[in-house]
């Protein structure tokens, strides 16, 4: 499948003089859709070059990874392990469910001994426990997920001034700018609160994937509406009207604050006018049915 460009029609940026593109990366796959495919793709031939036979990692109840995981690993043939954050709550949620259904096996941590997920002696605890799995991070951000996501701009055929995205890990981000090579200019949305941390955790990304150092980037901490997850009635307002408006499916973790945040600094006057942008759709959408159920609400 491809990943089309999409063309969105608003007075607020044509008077301006600016054209805005999405990068439709939600519609790269059926189930591991947007930057989870990037991300997970070279993570899956890495670990049929290593011969395993089974895939592990972490993600939270609601987590579009661990869904993506849980896809990947029945469609290629892998055994799936998914090491969820928190207690197991019963029915399972849809996101659950769904990677179940795909042949997932959910183990649970409390949110303390979750904070372990990245030290070696556990992982190689983990490693002993379920038989040499081969182990992708949560978020599956690793220099293999750079290298998927450096794909995104190299399946980019218009020219532009600005690529925007939201973030949750960093890895989609850093891809990004490795991919450009310090051209244009990338403008990220962390969607947790406090987001400026992520600025050093890209640069480690980019320099462990080319050794190179960027300066053609930054990040827009303002647009995280009270952190991970969490959403506030302007948010919701906007994404029902935004959607009605461009026929465009978002959903409240990452799109929606994402383009709330760049609707918001065009009528500010952020951008040059004349700019040319593209955001990256990073897909997310199966996410939604969960937050439907859990807050009682319609997207």
């Amino acid at each position: 499948m491809e990943a089309p460009l999409q063309q969105l029609h608003s007075p607020l940026w044509e008077e301006q003089g600016i054209a805005l593109w999405v990068k439709r990366e939600d519609l790269l796959h059926p189930t591991i859709s947007g930057n989870k495919w990037r991300k997970i793709k070279y993570n899956l031939q890495e670990a049929k070059q290593l011969q395993h036979d089974m895939l592990l990692t972490f993600g939270g109840a609601y987590s579009n990874h661990i869904a993506a995981v849980a896809a990947a690993g029945q469609e290629f043939g892998f055994k799936t392990i998914g090491i969820l954050r928190g207690e197991e709550h019963l029915p399972l949620n849809p996101t659950l469910t769904f990677a179940t259904s795909a042949g997932m096996e959910l183990h649970y941590l409390s949110r303390e001994a979750y904070r372990q997920k990245s030290d070696p002696v556990y992982l190689t605890q983990l490693s002993d426990q379920f038989r040499n799995p081969y182990i992708i991070p949560e978020g599956g951000t690793n220099a293999l997920a750079v290298k998927g996501c450096t794909e995104i701009v190299a399946d980019i055929p218009i020219d532009y001034d600005y690529i925007c995205c939201a973030s949750g890990t960093g890895g989609t981000l850093a891809g990004i700018i490795a991919g450009l090579e310090g051209k244009r200019q990338v403008v990220g949305f962390p969607a947790l609160k406090g987001g400026e941390f992520l600025k050093e955790e890209i640069e480690q990304l980019i320099d462990r994937y080319n050794g190179h150092y960027y300066d053609n980037w930054q990040l827009i901490t303002d647009y995280h509406f009270g952190g991970y997850a969490k959403v506030k009635p302007e948010l919701l307002d906007f994404m029902r009207s935004f959607q009605q408006e461009h026929q465009l499916p978002l959903e409240p973790v990452y799109t929606g604050k994402m383009f709330y945040g760049l609707v918001d600094l065009i009528r500010k006057g952020y951008f040059p006018k004349g700019s040319r942008i593209v955001a990256v759709h990073t897909g997310g959408l199966q996410g939604n049915a969960g937050f439907q159920e859990r807050l009682g609400i319609a997207l």
